[in-house]
Order: structure tokens, then sequence, then C-alpha cells
């Protein structure tokens, strides 16, 4: 088989630098054991929306302060965007940890390397995801744990 030349019909342009264009839209994922959230960054007005819900709504304080922890780092305006949170799966601890970290990456990409390394040095879940799981169940007492024997009688 002979090969063939394909001409190109456009002339080459060497030496243009192409400008980078703001991004409009960012898209983030966190992960937390069996939770994965999904965040899109927009420029907007700083609402933040965590399954449809802004985030004064959430009840439980604890919860609330640990999902603004990346805010609360961010020296820079973040509130010029709008940040929308799709959580599904795994308990309400490992959703809101899964937010958090989908939060804070959208905002390094948004702010870049200089962000991240103080985010690493706060709190390295911010960024990376935790490997971390349960052990599974193991057959001869498989419902009462992993590691659980039959106890046995010294006398």
């Amino acid at each position: 088989m002979a090969k063939k030349k394909v001409k190109s019909k456009g002339k080459k342009k060497e030496g243009v630098a192409k400008k980078k264009s703001a991004k409009s839209i960012i898209f983030t994922t966190g992960k937390r054991k069996k939770a994965v959230a999904r965040a899109s960054i927009n420029p907007g007005s700083g609402k933040i929306l965590i399954n449809n819900e802004p985030l004064e709504n959430f009840k439980n304080d604890v919860l609330r302060l640990r999902l603004q922890e990346p805010f609360l780092l961010t020296e820079k305006n973040w509130k010029t965007y709008d940040f929308k949170v799709k959580v599904k799966g795994g308990g309400i601890l490992g959703q809101v940890d899964a937010a958090r970290q989908a939060i804070a990456r959208g905002l390094v990409d948004l702010f870049g390397n200089e962000l991240k390394q103080k985010f690493l040095e706060y709190d390295r879940n911010l960024l990376v995801y935790d490997p971390r799981r349960t052990e599974p169940h193991k057959p001869p007492r498989s419902s009462q744990g992993p590691r659980r024997y039959k106890q046995r009688s010294k006398r």
C-alpha cells in the first residue's frame, strides 16, 4: 500500500500566540466515601446553592461552617461567582466533605496555585481524595464486624 500525502488547505501561522479567554463556567468534582459532588461555577453575584438550597438554610451550624471553610480561606473576591453544587450518595458528613472539596477545587481553578498551597497547608482533604474505606465484614460472624470472633471461655 502506498501512503498518500494530504495537503493542508490553510496557511500555517507561526509565532502567533492565542490569548487565553476567561473561563465562563468551571466544572469540578469532589468525592468522600460514597458521596459525589459536582460543582459548576459561573460569573454571578455570590450565590451558593447546594442541591438547590442556599447555604444559609443549613440547620446544622457545624456543617455550614465546614462548607464555608474554602471561602473563608480565600482572600480574593469569590463573591463575583455563583456556586451550584449537586451532591449524591453517602451520608450527611460525606456529602458535606464532597461538596467542600468540589468548591475548593473550583476556587483553585479560578485563583491559581497560591490558593492551592494555602488549602494544602490547612487541610489536604480540601483538594485530595481520601481513599480510606471501611473494612468488609468477614464470613464467620459477619453481622458483628470484620474482626469479631466468638468469645472463648478461660476456664
